[in-house]
């Protein structure tokens, strides 16, 4: 087949810019072949590169003494005690699921899946977080079922629990959803596998499934706005099989513990490619690879397409040569397909041969490390607007403005979906707060939360970036589990724009600041940029995905208020209703600042209520909604009502931050007020749980009304 002419309009489709183009030239001493340039774009393409965000992603905290394994593998790694470790990751695939949200959706949960089980880490939760346009959006619909049940669809078959996340709704995302997946899971910390190959002349092997045409182009169509050509991308969407992943995993663990592996790297973004290139530059390696070996589900594939391809449920390995046929036996017996397809070498080249032809020859270490990377222009995000005041509104009518939205609605609708219990070993399921999974075998228990509110970030990139780790912080407190560390999603719109750079500078200043000061350093994570369509971005969504340690499940704080207990806050409430839940929502204000993050208060007020557990009852952090919306959710889940002394609208839908709601009998009150002022930690009583209305000062109602609005409303404006 003769290889298409190389053209600047080729070029442009491979989305590399002209000077790139001339950095290519001046690298390899000549024109590019075809597969060459699919190459290039593929490895130096935004999604794979971080050519955009390297330069203050190295800014982050990532270190500590829980962490095994930072960024730069497929996942984090972090101790967890007993020569145990979890790994863990969240990535994105916001451009996949908006074309096709099922099979979008669907992959975005394999892959995450791989990233932890390439590490050696047998899966044990998922979790995910969604961010959609208005329910009024002609595609809104279309594309939460779909998403929904890519990802119900994709687990459940896999066999992980599905234990959290979040689901939002906001114009902004009309024409860009968010799908960030989440996957955790538990290996021997002295048993962690890495992608670096070593050994010259060691055997590169393809595992897995066969390769196909489905998903060619992908990372490059991923690191693109879109614009009025988005139905002809959609063949650059993968097309999953979690039957298939579920075999790999128990394969490559059974290979994993025969000893056989040098290294591994599961094929993601960029399939191959990416795989091969990575895996020969963190070795100082060369790779040859020989594509006639390669496994292929259909005829007459070019050294571009299998190359490029991001077929599902493969991994490319470095094996001991000794091992070959133990090796091979394994994948067999999987009926998966086990193909030598070349070598690691000494010399630092990406070596391709197909049909006895030279198809690329480049210089390997140029691919991965020496990729461009841009100091793009910046301009600090201004001083938002004072908030005005907010027309007047009776408590219960603001309660049911929020309830009553699909934005802070029940989310059953989503996570009945999905399969919460599978593996038997789930302790706290989706609903409220974080989720929690028993260390299977042992007293441990990890829990797992995701948070971001995006308006804050938009407002304020600093602040909102210091919120989305303190709430994260605080909803596993609240669960009584110590936070460990964090992955991050960092979903932002074209860098290009200055302004657009300045909200992702912002919120990796914010999230850095905060990791520092809460011990919560970032050891994974994801970068999505270019999330626009016909020019208009999203919201700042720097998603932050965390883990938190319970020594045992008795420390666990899991209770739900009784008839007559007594509610306090933990934490100064001022009223801050800037950018707040029931600004938007009931009167569609997005104005103001962001709530203010004091860090040591955070971590001070954690450590308070992790350390005066045993008195408490219930437990949940204080965010959107504030007071109000925190107290309903207890009551509700518990089937109680809720009587609050006040009935203003500030104390009770103010959004200011390190503060919690906890549920005490009376002695456990006391006592909690006691430690309190001994700690210097600020609590009030602000009201009690039991009968059968919801009371806010001198406004109330029933909580069967308020329970049917707040369960229905969600499947109303998906379905209705």
């Amino acid at each position: 087949m003769e290889e298409p002419k190389i053209t600047p309009e080729l070029i442009a489709a491979h989305g590399l810019k002209p000077d790139e183009y001339e950095r290519i030239l001046e690298i390899i001493g000549r024109e590019p072949t075809f597969t060459e340039l699919g190459i290039f774009s593929a490895m130096w393409n935004e999604h794979c590169s971080y050519k955009s965000s390297k330069k203050w992603l190295r800014t982050l905290h990532t270190t500590g003494p829980q962490v095994i394994c930072g960024p730069g593998e497929n996942a984090g790694v972090v101790d967890i005690g007993d020569g145990q470790a979890v790994v863990f990751k969240m990535e994105s695939h916001n451009h996949p699921s908006y074309i096709e949200p099922h099979q979008g959706a669907a992959t975005g949960v394999g892959g995450i899946l791989r990233d932890v089980f390439t590490m050696g880490a047998r899966p044990i939760a998922a979790m995910d977080a969604l961010s959609f346009g208005l329910p009024s959006h002609p595609k809104t619909a279309h594309l939460v079922k779909g998403v929904v049940e890519g990802i119900g669809a994709y687990g459940n078959a896999f066999g992980v629990p599905n234990v959290g996340g979040e689901v939002r709704f906001h114009a902004a995302y009309n024409g860009n959803c968010l799908v960030n997946a989440f996957a955790a899971g538990l290996a021997d910390s002295d048993r962690i596998f890495y992608s670096a190959a070593s050994g010259v002349g060691m055997p590169v092997v393809y595992l897995g499934a066969k390769t196909g045409r489905d998903g060619v182009g992908g990372a490059t169509m991923a690191s693109a706005e879109f614009d009025d050509t988005i139905e002809e991308k959609r063949p650059t969407v993968q097309v999953g099989d979690p039957f298939t992943e579920k075999c790999l995993l128990e394969a490559c663990l059974e290979l994993m513990a025969s000893d056989s592996v040098i290294s591994i790297q599961d094929m993601g973004a960029a399939g191959l490619t990416c795989s091969a290139v990575e895996m020969g530059d963190k070795g100082h390696l060369g790779i040859q690879l020989v594509l006639d070996a390669v496994p292929q589900r259909e005829a007459n594939m070019t050294a571009y397409e299998m190359m490029l391809s991001e077929s599902q449920e493969r991994m490319l390995m470095v094996l001991k040569p000794e091992k070959e046929a133990e090796a091979r036996a394994i994948f067999e017996k999987w009926d998966l397909d086990f193909a030598i397809v070349g070598e690691t070498i000494a010399e630092d080249r990406f070596l391709i041969l197909h049909g006895n032809e030279v198809k690329a020859d480049l210089p390997l270490s140029k691919l991965s490390s020496s990729a461009p990377e841009y100091d793009r222009p910046w301009v600090e995000t201004p001083a938002p607007a004072a908030m005005p005041a907010l027309p007047a509104i009776g408590p219960i009518e603001a309660l049911k403005a929020l309830i009553g939205s699909p934005n802070h609605a029940h989310k059953a609708w989503v996570w009945q979906q999905y399969d919460t219990q599978v593996m038997a070993d789930t302790v706290r399921r989706p609903g409220l707060g974080a989720g929690v999974v028993r260390v299977h075998g042992t007293q441990k228990a990890l829990a797992f939360t995701s948070d971001v509110t995006p308006r804050y970030v938009k407002a304020n990139p600093y602040e909102g970036g210091k919120q989305a780790v303190a709430e994260a912080y605080r909803n596993l407190c609240a669960v009584g589990a110590l936070p460990l560390a964090t992955t991050d999603n960092l979903n932002f719109g074209n860098p290009e724009k200055p302004e657009i750079m300045g909200q992702f500078v912002g919120a990796i200043k914010g999230i850095g600041e905060a990791c520092r000061a809460l011990d919560f350093p970032i050891v994974s994570g994801n970068v999505s940029l270019y999330n626009e369509t016909d020019g208009t971005g999203i919201l700042p969504t720097p998603t932050i995905g965390a883990v938190g340690l319970l020594a045992t499940l008795d420390e666990m704080i899991a209770g739900q208020p009784a008839e007559g207990d007594i509610a306090l806050v933990i934490g100064r409430t001022e009223g801050h209703l800037g950018q707040s839940a029931l600004a938007c929502e009931a009167f569609a204000i997005e104005a103001g600042d962001a709530p203010h993050v004091d860090l040591d208060t955070e971590r001070r007020h954690g450590e308070f209520l992790r350390a005066n557990r045993a008195l408490l009852r219930a437990a949940n952090d204080l965010s959107d909604g504030g007071l109000a919306l925190a107290a309903f959710e207890m009551a509700e889940a518990a089937g109680l009502g809720l009587k609050l002394d006040t009935g203003d609208i500030a104390t009770l839908f103010g959004e200011d931050q390190a503060r919690y709601l906890v549920a005490c009998d009376a002695a456990g009150a006391a006592a909690l007020e006691a430690a309190a002022g001994a700690a210097d930690v600020p609590v009030a009583r602000v009201g009690h749980f039991g009968g059968n209305t919801v009371t806010f000062g001198d406004a109330s109602a029933p909580l069967a009304e308020l329970s049917a609005l707040y369960r229905g409303a969600f499947a109303d404006a998906i379905e209705g």
